[in-house]
């Protein structure tokens, strides 16, 4: 059924003057860790900051702000459709990842069944101040099981921005509008589509299709026909259209009646990597084996390299083109780094993302804390790092405020608080701040802290609540990163403060549980 929505905002976009405003660029990974780099976003550098190449991210960290405590959902949707809507995931439901229409993506469980949540993902209606997207029918009809919604893109696009998508979307479900960018206000979309994987990374195979160019997988990537059989890693392929998209947008074939050159620009650059399945960008692979690694390993590793030469190619252009000091620069992943299958990384599983425990999925560390850096010259101070928190739906008002709009219309509630004073070092948006995860789903892989839970983080405190078995593991994050010691049984006060404003937040944003199979009653929320 459709989404509970609220209204938070009654005015109409009103943009800042458009010759003061920055460039805006989101470089979003799939599936990075927190320790995927060769950037040390712990007190101490660790084995794998020692083992992983990353000079561009240590060049951004350099100009920029490193966050240490930069939040996401466990999984893929939940995080990109928070990021678009500013709602939390309890809120707007999508909370596993989606790919059929009217199809849940959940695993079976023989004790609970998950709920009804947000399948088809987000969409929006056609603004009544901007003509409707390319190819899509004026007014767009109620879709059950979604969460509508206005997408920050809208807006900034509304105010004048061009804006850019390429990569990875995973915002609705096939045959659905929210499948497509082009629905929430992109200008540009370079293969983003409905799925939130590929099929490979290799142009030898077509990136999914066959010679006839067909799709041999749902998760083919699409219009990228110019690099098949080009031995151009998809990665790389990506890249060179996000730069031909900035080329276009600086230099236009035509004039703009609005003098689109003196536009800002957003550009989305969501790259697929470094998400399954771990193929081999061979401009890095040996390089890794040489050090060492298994296979398994190397080509993750050349993986994660790969994803930083694209951020090089991405500030090289900046620099080229005069326009490094009138950007912002923001570096993110969505979910934490995969370590539930042995078939891609090496056991022992669950250790991958160390210090942190467990990774995608898990609603532990390993699986929510992502490496996030920001640079914004004239605004955000170099080789500083903030220690504050944040979560990934506080990207929409933050993204907003730095595009200079200050008032806009949406039909959802935005959850999300603006950091920029953790940017400007002027304020603590985190202060006495619950952040607050609901995943009442079986994602299918298993391991600590995956599926059929909740969890909220206030000050050091963590709690985690299992809605199947009942189990709460307290942690103090502040002095325990590894969730080594539950503590729920020594700090009982600390456990019942949490679960009232835990189950309180939940309920207040309509948020969904799973039921018990035997009983058809939902399950009990963590303050019941």
């Amino acid at each position: 059924m459709r989404s509970l929505l609220l209204v938070s905002a009654s005015m109409a976009v009103v943009p800042a003057p458009a010759d003061n405003r920055p460039n805006i660029i989101l470089f979003m990974v799939d599936d990075m860790g927190w320790q995927d780099t060769s950037v040390p976003f712990w007190t101490e550098r660790t084995p794998l900051n020692n083992t992983y190449e990353t000079p561009n991210m240590e060049r951004l960290a350099r100009e920029g702000m490193l966050f240490t405590q930069a939040y996401a959902s466990p999984i893929s949707s939940p995080s990109r459709c928070s990021l678009m809507t500013g709602a939390n995931a309890a809120r707007h439901r999508v909370t596993n990842w989606t790919l059929r229409r009217d199809e849940s993506t959940d695993i079976e469980d023989d004790i609970v069944a998950t709920p009804a949540w947000n399948v088809n993902g987000i969409y929006q209606e056609p603004h009544p101040l901007t003509p409707s997207p390319k190819g899509e029918r004026e007014g767009t009809p109620n879709i059950d099981y979604a969460f509508l919604c206005r997408s920050f893109v809208d807006i900034l696009h509304e105010s004048g921005y061009y804006t850019i998508h390429v990569g990875k979307a995973h915002w609705g479900a096939l045959d659905t509008p929210g499948e497509r960018p082009e629905h929430f206000g992109f200008d540009v979309n370079v293969a983003g589509h409905a799925a939130g994987g590929l099929a490979t990374y290799l142009s030898e195979q077509n990136y999914g299709h066959d010679s006839l160019g067909h799709a041999t997988s749902l998760m083919a990537t699409p219009g990228l026909e110019r690099y098949w059989g080009t031995g151009t890693f998809l990665t790389e392929a990506l890249t060179q259209e996000a730069l031909h998209a900035l080329d276009g947008w600086k230099a236009p074939p035509l004039p703009s009646p609005v003098g689109r050159e003196k536009e800002p620009f957003y550009l989305y650059m969501s790259h697929y990597a470094v998400h399954v399945p771990i193929d081999r960008d061979m401009r890095y692979y040996q390089k890794y084996i040489d050090k060492g690694l298994s296979t398994k390993e190397a080509a993750y590793a050349s993986l994660i390299e790969g994803m930083d030469h694209s951020l090089g190619e991405l500030l090289d252009w900046l620099d080229r083109n005069g326009e490094a000091e009138n950007t912002v620069v923001i570096f993110m992943s969505d979910n934490g780094g995969y370590a539930t299958g042995s078939y891609y990384r090496d056991e022992p599983l669950y250790t991958q993302n160390a210090p942190l425990r467990s990774g995608k999925g898990s609603l532990l560390e390993g699986g929510i804390r992502e490496p996030m850096i920001v640079r914004w010259p004239g605004k955000v101070r170099a080789q500083s790092r903030c220690n504050r928190y944040l979560i990934i739906e506080d990207y929409f008002p933050t993204l907003l405020e730095m595009g200079g709009v200050s008032q806009y219309e949406v039909p959802q509630t935005v959850d999300g608080r603006s950091f920029m004073p953790l940017l400007t070092e002027s304020g603590d948006p985190s202060k006495h701040r619950p952040l607050i995860w609901n995943y009442p789903n079986v994602w299918g892989n298993t391991g600590p802290g995956i599926s059929l839970n909740c969890a909220i983080r206030l000050g050091p405190w963590k709690l985690i609540y299992n809605y199947k078995t009942r189990e709460k593991e307290l942690y103090d994050i502040e002095h325990d990163i590894s969730e080594e010691h539950n503590l729920a049984s020594e700090r009982r006060s600390i456990v019942r403060r949490l679960s009232r404003l835990l189950g309180r937040e939940l309920r207040k944003m309509n948020a969904q549980r799973p039921v018990m199979k035997a009983t058809g009653q939902p399950c009990p929320w963590p303050d019941e």
